[in-house]
């Protein structure tokens, strides 16, 4: 097989499913692709997105442990409220 035809397993979504598989809104994913952050390919009028790509930009999402102190403020003076 030539390096011709190496893009033959590729697995192509449509905005709508990229969109379900992603959990956001079909206007979200627009914006997530118009400011570069997921890659999208337009053939004619449809926009197709590699499902591998929607993979890699899910796991590049995950949250770190320990990252999200800002979200919720230290007591002060401790549990009791003193």
């Amino acid at each position: 097989m030539s390096s011709e035809n190496a893009g033959d397993d590729i697995s192509w979504l449509s905005t709508p499913a990229a969109a379900e598989r992603l959990g956001i809104t079909p206007r979200t994913l627009y914006r997530f692709i118009d400011e570069g952050q997921l890659p999208a390919y337009k053939f004619g009028r449809v926009i197709r997105l590699k499902a591998s790509d929607v993979d890699a930009y899910i796991d590049s999402c995950r949250v770190e442990p320990g990252s999200m102190s800002h979200l919720y403020p230290e007591t002060v003076g401790g549990a009791d409220g003193e």
